[in-house]
């Protein structure tokens, strides 16, 4: 980590901060920080997130700590000469030998006290051997709060998608695309640059900081995307950046970046990162993919020429940009979007799959955390919550069972024994496994009136199992609505959505369970309990007692998938 010698560099530890690895960091924007716009320049704002996130990671790790990536970056604001930022970064989780660092990002006016978010971030760092040459096994992190509970075990969603990233490019380029002709040639946008590293540019321990380098890839790919642009680009996301070996103090960094696509509105550039010495081959030390945007005098978005790609190389990144603007875009919808946006059901693909299975899971987990739940009803030890927000009435049915956690976890999530002790559930059946923890099934409820006739719904739900990440962490069964091609809604049947729903179960004493069922309710979930909120009638009790004798009556049954699921192998993600 370098410590700047231009503005104000301040590190916040504050004693009475609960997360001991919380670091914060303000800096006041000089004009040397800044560009031709007098905006703050986003490779100095890497640098700041680069080395308040660092400093946070070797807090945990109590040993020096390298950037082994950083997720994808999307800037909602710019920021200008005389505002301050204020970066504040923790860890979120500690993986054998690798940390997920969780960074916001805001910004602040001293003249308005205005405060307003500018981006967010998660980085991963991983810790470097010893003098021995042993790899360091990091502690475990150790959530302090129920929000920190849930950033813990949503780390391993975020790990699973990291995974999976460029499977999913692959198999978008297997459908081909085509590019227009008529276009000006990507070869005019290349940039070469050479950086020789001084150690100014290197950490404290010695290796080129990885926040210089991003700031140097941004300025060639600002240089790349201006070329086809003609005017001054605005950088508004980056693709994960993706360390891949060290550099150190007398490298020679070779900075190579090019146009790879060109849409109707933004621009995406490709950089990379090598290192050499005097002799010797070139080292492939960073790769990423940046996305531009032009902007006119009265801040609407521009319309791009487009790029004719070079053959063969410059083809395979053309259609590889346009995969990951598909990728970019599920995320967007599904990942992003307000959860009282609709449509509710987004079409499940093989491609998006792992985003909808992070949706799923982030969102059952995080209606889990909220607070000022109210207790409606209770009968027998049996409650029932609701909560309002936004003009969204979710409700919580919870009780006890005798039956430990991990044979509740496995009963429940078999989905198509619901109709034998749940009567809303009047056929259930299985479309499609999608892999060990994600299953699609069509649900078949009950008629309700519609339009004045008493006809059935039906339901397509994604239905996703997860292990619990670690002690305190529960078992998880999240449900969601999608659509499928195969099964289009038909007059027979009134088509209904989940937005959210699925069961938490808890392992508590004496081997029994707090079992936790929650339904954010649409209305097609709404006239099924409504009656109950109101205290008309107690159906949930009724179908609570018929799921805990369901339970009950099979506690003692073992089967291969119980075994490994019991405490014993609680999910703990390995280090790639």
């Amino acid at each position: 980590m370098s410590v700047f010698s231009s503005g104000v560099f301040h590190i916040s530890l504050s004693r009475g901060i609960v997360n001991p690895t919380e670091v914060k960091m303000s800096q006041i924007v000089m004009p040397c920080h800044s560009n031709h716009r007098q905006e703050l320049s986003v490779g100095q704002l890497l640098k700041w997130i680069d080395s308040t996130a660092c400093l946070s990671a070797e807090r945990h790790a109590a040993c020096p700590c390298v950037t082994a990536s950083m997720d994808d970056i999307h800037f909602e604001h710019t920021i200008s000469v005389g505002q301050v930022v204020n970066i504040k970064a923790k860890v979120n989780r500690a993986f054998n030998t690798s940390l997920e660092v969780g960074i916001q990002v805001s910004c602040e006016d001293l003249f308005s006290d205005r405060h307003w978010r500018v981006c967010h971030a998660y980085a991963t760092f991983v810790t470097q051997r010893s003098n021995t040459g042993e790899k360091v096994t990091l502690k475990a992190i150790l959530p302090q709060s129920q929000k920190e509970q849930v950033e813990y075990s949503l780390a391993a969603e975020r790990r699973r998608v990291r995974m999976v990233h460029d499977d999913i490019i692959k198999d978008l380029l297997s459908n081909g695309f085509k590019h227009i002709d008529d276009a000006m040639a990507a070869e005019r946008t290349r940039v070469e640059s050479v950086e020789l590293v001084l150690p100014p540019h290197t950490n404290h321990q010695v290796n080129t900081f990885g926040g210089q380098i991003m700031a140097w890839m941004v300025n060639v790919a600002t240089i790349a995307a201006s070329r086809l642009c003609q005017a001054h680009p605005t950088l508004r996301t980056i693709d994960m950046f993706t360390f891949r070996g060290p550099s150190q103090i007398g490298d020679r960094l070779l900075l190579r970046a090019i146009v790879n696509n060109a849409f109707k509105n933004s621009i995406e550039v490709g950089v990379r990162a090598e290192a050499y010495q005097e002799e010797g081959p070139n080292r492939h030390i960073n790769s990423a993919f940046m996305i531009f945007e032009v902007l006119d005098n009265h801040g609407k978005l521009c319309t791009l020429p487009r790029i004719r790609p070079e053959p063969l190389e410059g083809e395979r990144r053309f259609q590889e940009a346009i995969a990951r603007k598909k990728i970019r875009l599920d995320r967007k919808y599904i990942i992003s979007c307000k959860q009282t946006e609709v449509p509710l059901s987004v079409p499940w693909d093989p491609r998006n799959q792992v985003y909808l299975s992070y949706n799923n899971v982030s969102a059952l987990k995080m209606l889990a955390a909220r607070k000022k739940w109210r207790l409606s009803s209770e009968k027998d030890k049996v409650h029932l919550y609701t909560l309002e927000q936004k003009l969204v009435l979710s409700f919580r049915v919870e009780a006890e069972v005798d039956v430990p956690a991990h044979r509740a976890f496995c009963l429940l999530a078999e989905l198509s024994n619901r109709p034998s002790w749940d009567t809303h559930y009047q056929k259930c059946e299985l479309i499609h496994r999608v892999d060990a923890d994600d299953f699609l099934y069509r649900v078949v409820t009950p008629s309700v009136h519609h339009g004045g006739v008493g006809i059935l719904q039906d339901f397509i739900l994604l239905a996703s199992k997860r292990r619990p990440c670690g002690s305190g962490d529960p078992y998880v069964i999240a449900l969601r609505s999608v659509s499928l091609p195969t099964h289009p809604p038909t007059e027979e049947y009134n088509r209904g959505e989940v937005l959210c729903a699925g069961f938490t179960i808890l392992e508590t004493k004496n081997n029994m369970s707090l079992i936790s069922y929650y339904n954010q309710a649409s209305p097609e979930v709404l006239p099924y309990i409504s009656n109950d909120i109101a205290g008309l009638s107690s159906s949930f009790y009724h179908t609570f007692c018929s799921c805990s004798q369901y339970l009950t009556r099979n506690r003692l049954q073992s089967t291969s998938e119980d075994v490994q699921s019991g405490p014993a192998a609680l999910y703990v993600a390995s280090d790639s």
